[in-house]
């Protein structure tokens, strides 16, 4: 069954750009609260380390957390006839994004991947440098269309959910 805004088959066109963004936002949410919820459930909130890539062709979401790691492949679907109230993240991140990959470790690195138009190749895989690079990073989303942002949330125990918006520091 293909994503709302998902055409399945060859040769499609790809998510509208409302449904790119609604879909984009919708599994980075998922992704963000799997990580505070669970990730961080064990011990004290933490941070969560996000880098955003991005193009013409499409958008590449990192989160990195230093929390308890998990086996996405030990996650069953949720029923659907059922709608359960809670227990989607996982399949609305999986049936939103073109690309999923977890790597458990030190940190844990969530990648998500959206794709426009049925494009194949999206912004970089990560391996195009490091921050000591020959051209600075102005040149290059000059040159490319490419960008990249990184951000640091701190993820908040259920207490201090009130609070959230005190809790969160971008740099």
């Amino acid at each position: 069954m293909a994503a709302p805004g998902r055409v399945e088959g060859g040769g499609s066109p790809g998510p509208t750009q409302e449904d790119f963004e609604d879909q984009t936002v919708s599994a980075f949410g998922e992704a963000f609260n799997n990580i505070a919820i669970h990730g961080y459930r064990a011990g004290p909130p933490g941070d969560v380390d996000i880098e955003i890539e991005s193009d013409a062709d499409g958008i590449i979401i990192r989160l990195m957390d230093t929390g308890c790691s998990f086996d996405p492949a030990a996650i069953d679907n949720p029923p659907i006839d059922d709608l359960p109230e809670s227990g989607m993240g996982l399949f609305i991140i999986k049936s939103f994004m073109d690309e999923v990959d977890y790597c458990p470790g030190s940190p844990n690195v969530l990648r998500l991947v959206k794709r426009r138009d049925g494009s194949s190749c999206v912004a970089g895989d990560g391996s195009e440098g490091s921050s000591e690079q020959e051209h600075s990073d102005a040149d290059f989303a000059e040159a490319t269309g490419h960008r990249t942002s990184s951000f640091r949330m701190r993820s908040v125990s259920r207490l201090g959910a009130a609070r959230a918006a005190g809790g969160i520091k971008i740099q």
